[in-house]
């Protein structure tokens, strides 16, 4: 499916999700997806594959700044970046097995938790 967007939507959606993930060390994914099926009109499974693609590089230069500023654990660096590359090529392998509407509810699900642990 190819969508003519405009440049500047884009570009604005960029800054938006970048400075999420910068500003809060990551869950610009979380806002990308509602924007790019939003703002930019692209479908669910489009939309967060999407998302994943333009978040990669927002994340290394986060990390990066982070780990120069001394905010980062090291010791947890490695395990985590392994498991979260597993659990990255398990969440895309499934991606395409699972219809639309339980993706949709699963990050549904997931946005919402993540706000009520942020409230307590």
């Amino acid at each position: 499916m190819k969508l003519k967007v405009n440049f500047f939507k884009q570009l604005t959606a960029g800054i938006l999700t970048g400075a999420v993930n910068g500003l809060f060390g990551g869950g610009g994914g979380m806002v990308a997806v509602p924007i790019l099926k939003g703002m930019l009109g692209y479908e669910e499974r489009q939309a967060h594959a999407t998302a994943i693609f333009v978040i990669a590089p927002v994340c290394a230069a986060s990390a990066v700044t982070y780990i120069i500023n001394g905010y980062a654990a090291l010791d947890v660096i490695i395990p985590a970046a392994l498991g979260s590359v597993a659990g990255g090529m398990a969440g895309a392998y499934y991606l395409n097995k699972c219809p639309k509407t339980i993706i949709n509810y699963i990050f549904i699900a997931v946005m919402l938790a993540a706000g009520i642990r942020m409230l307590f």
